[in-house]
């Protein structure tokens, strides 16, 4: 940064500060579209997702047990079901917020080698946009990739039902293409190491194809791609006020092409607030594993919780990463699912389920500790990021991909509120900004 450059870099940071929060109240703003008892804002219709975590009773919030629904089905349902029936479920989850409702055997069956036929990239795609441009981040990589699908459309703006649905799949097929590829672009080009690209395998799930392409020999067991498929399932929709869906959302009523409106949605998951807080949650382990010498004391482990709440250890921001929520109080059911399998898959290891014994510890401990801090008895739960990042760990999935994946599943709600919002709505979304700037005089160039 040269010193013009600096000049006015110092100016723009006297004039962006942080507007006081007693100004929101008083203008009766609803900072981050929450109400005062942080019940979000209502902003629209769905009929893709639902997300419970509470009720009103006589104007007031209180807690109950989370439950989260896809077009009316509970995620607990369809992730137990699948795996009863020995069954990959991802394909179904998809068509089921596509189009509404659950696949006959023969739907499912043609949707899924629909999607396999569709996960190819267009010719010199790989080589033109993601291995001559390698990134640091495979996020921002995927979004450059999506965008460039436009270009290879050979009808990109048309908004009827078809046409984007018919996007929606090439999309949801493809991206765990991109992100595998924009991986190996990455640890080759970035990070010097060995690329492997392998073309991907029409006849496999999406959880199948994601460990074939990432893994060098292409090795994976039954047992880590029924993991992976069920994060995928579980991840794949989270209601239209989640800020990516919202994104899609807000960025489809401007009657805008699938590509710009995905591309936005995946660079609003990439933020650490949003899909990027499972990253954070590792970062935090790591940093309890280095300076927690018995992971099993519950007193070490209180104390050293304590301290990040006071802003005294770890990022100093006073959060423990992966407790709370925005919706969920008593408990979030992608948490409780996720947990269940991350303790089944960890038992084959010891040092795994000596890990998850900690991270268990953690959940258990830290609304207490919150308590003693913070002297506020907020009820909070473990959400799903607690412990997705320590299920990628032992997947042996690379922690650059760790949002990425979140992104894979997650598209399948994107779309769906895509569809919804284009057809359902028709209007643009344009909520208003209350000025506080002053008038002021015009003052010619030579007199300032």
């Amino acid at each position: 940064m040269n010193e013009k450059q600096k000049t006015l870099y110092d100016a723009a940071t006297k004039q962006y500060q942080p507007f006081p929060k007693e100004l929101f109240k008083a203008y009766g703003v609803k900072r981050g579209l929450r109400n005062e008892d942080e019940t979000g804002v209502m902003a629209g219709l769905t009929s893709v997702g639902q997300v419970k975590g509470y009720y009103i009773e006589d104007g007031e919030k209180k807690p109950a047990e989370g439950h989260l629904k896809y077009r009316g089905y509970d995620i607990k349902d369809l992730v137990e079901n699948c795996e009863k029936e020995n069954r990959f479920g991802f394909e179904e989850v998809v068509f089921l917020l596509l189009f509404g409702n659950l696949p006959n055997k023969s739907e499912l069956q043609k949707f899924t080698e629909i999607i396999g036929e569709m996960r190819m990239l267009p010719e010199g795609f790989a080589e033109d946009m993601i291995l001559k441009a390698p990134s640091s981040n495979i996020m921002n990589k995927m979004a450059r990739s999506v965008l460039a699908m436009y270009s290879y459309d050979d009808n990109p703006d048309e908004i009827t039902v078809e046409n984007i649905i018919r996007q929606s799949m090439e999309l949801i097929a493809r991206l765990p293409v991109m992100a595998a590829v924009g991986y190996q672009a990455k640890r080759h080009y970035r990070d010097g190491e060995s690329m492997y690209l392998h073309v991907p395998q029409s006849n496999l799930s999406t959880a199948e194809n994601l460990l074939y392409m990432l893994r060098p020999d292409n090795q994976y067991t039954e047992e880590e791609a029924k993991m992976l498929d069920a994060l995928l399932m579980i991840q794949a929709e989270h209601g239209g006020g989640n800020n990516s869906a919202f994104t899609t959302r807000v960025v489809s009523s401007s009657g805008t092409d699938t590509y710009s409106a995905i591309a936005a949605a995946i660079g609003s998951l990439k933020g650490p607030k949003h899909g990027g807080a499972n990253a954070k949650v590792m970062g935090m382990m790591e940093n309890i594993k280095e300076n927690v010498s018995d992971w099993t004391d519950e007193n070490e482990v209180s104390a050293y919780l304590e301290k990040i709440l006071r802003k005294e250890a770890y990022d100093g921001a006073g959060l423990i990463y992966g407790m709370g929520h925005a919706v969920y109080t008593y408990s979030d059911p992608r948490c409780m699912l996720l947990k269940e399998r991350a303790e089944r898959l960890a038992s084959h290891n010891p040092e795994w389920k000596k890990e998850f014994d900690l991270y268990a510890l953690v959940e258990k401990l830290t609304p207490e500790c919150f308590y003693r801090v913070k002297k506020h008895d907020k009820v909070m739960c473990a959400n799903v990021d607690m412990y997705s990042g320590f299920v990628y760990k032992m997947l042996n999935i690379p922690p650059e991909l760790y949002t990425p994946v979140f992104a894979i599943a997650r598209i399948a709600g994107w779309c769906a509120h895509r569809l919804e919002e284009t057809i359902g709505c028709s209007r643009i979304i344009r909520p208003a900004y209350k000025s506080i700037v002053r008038e002021k005089e015009y003052v010619p160039l030579n007199e300032r």
